[in-house]
């Protein structure tokens, strides 16, 4: 079967960064499904796993987002048969969805949101686990919106890919006041479409941000971008013993700036939304069910899709194209391709 994938780590701008590749069509087991993709979409995480990931001459397959048909079962599977239409964000540890079979373990798979496209599919499921785990699970913020009441989130990057569904979530589950962070007007204006009440110029110092609005400092911020850099710009406006998430982890001597969150009792916490699959925890099923209620949403029409743009189909070539602009950093909402 076709596959698109990397022997060594290469920048994009590299003839073999990413090459197509025939392998073996994967055999099923266990717990696992075997699923003909339908469409796949990029996320920074793939190129942050091709630049940091050495092939060492071995085929590594990226791809964290899929869609697709239900080929076949494992003995063990017991929430799928064949001919179900899924959507999925993966396992870190295994092979990528970049390929035209893929295999994933049913408990991290959720079925497609019937009003959906295969394409439209493709974009939800890792940001949707990101953003729903980050805000539900980590910052243990309410979904009853009356206890919500008064409150506010501040998300940074809002126009990013987990940053325009954790926008739909805050808003349409939570009831919570949406700050989000922005620098253009393209970027503004699709936060406000996504359900932001106020954007924010994350190139500008926060705290003065904040003041030129009168906004309240918020009870929670959800960093979806360069924590590091934006490290101050938090404590400066975040409401004493408020708490934050992070997804973009902090590297070299940054890792002391923790200390400044200290003087406001600050609760901090990470979120890595491989961590179920990547340690098979005894609650992987999670995913499954939130993917499920996800789809609900979606099909009910109270959360919409993200999809922004379309790369063609996936291949080598249009799967560079596809990592060339994530790296330009100026990508709004997802972008997906067709298997």
């Amino acid at each position: 079967m076709k596959a698109v994938g990397y022997y060594k780590s290469l920048p994009i701008s590299e003839a073999e960064s990413l090459v197509d590749v025939e392998i073996p069509k994967p055999e099923v087991s266990g717990r696992d499904l075997l699923v003909r993709v339908k469409a796949v979409s990029v996320n920074p995480v793939d190129i942050k796993t091709r630049q940091d990931r050495e092939g060492d001459g071995k085929l590594q397959i990226l791809g964290y987002d899929a869609s697709g048909i239900v080929e076949m079962i494992g003995d063990e599977v017991t929430l799928f048969k064949p001919g179900d239409e899924v959507y999925y964000a993966g396992d870190h540890s295994r092979p990528g969805t970049n390929m035209e079979y893929h295999l994933v373990d049913e408990r991290i798979t959720g079925r497609k949101p019937a009003s959906f496209g295969f394409k439209e599919a493709a974009a939800m499921p890792l940001t949707t686990i990101t953003a729903w785990e980050s805000m539900f699970e980590r910052l243990l913020i309410s979904r009853i919106p009356a206890e919500n009441e008064g409150k506010s989130v501040l998300i940074i990057n809002g126009a990013g890919g987990v940053g325009s569904i954790a926008m739909q979530l805050a808003k349409k589950l939570a009831g919570l006041r949406v700050v989000a962070t922005a620098s253009r007007t393209e970027t503004e204006e699709w936060c406000r479409k996504m359900g932001a009440d106020q954007v924010v110029n994350h190139h500008k110092p926060m705290a003065d941000e904040f003041r030129h609005q009168n906004l309240p400092e918020p009870d929670y911020i959800l960093c979806f971008n360069n924590t590091a850099m934006h490290m101050k710009n938090m404590a400066d406006v975040i409401k004493p013993q408020g708490r934050i998430c992070a997804i973009d982890s902090i590297r070299g001597e940054a890792t002391g700036d923790l200390n400044i969150f200290k003087s406001k009792s600050i609760s901090f916490s990470w979120e890595f939304m491989f961590t179920r699959s990547a340690f098979k925890t005894f609650d992987m099923v999670k995913q499954h069910q939130l993917l499920n209620e996800a789809a609900g949403l979606f099909d009910k029409g109270v959360l919409i899709c993200t999809k922004n743009e379309e790369g063609g189909w996936l291949n080598a070539e249009n799967l560079k194209k596809a990592h060339k602009r994530i790296e330009s950093g100026s990508m709004i909402g997802k972008l997906v391709l067709s298997v």
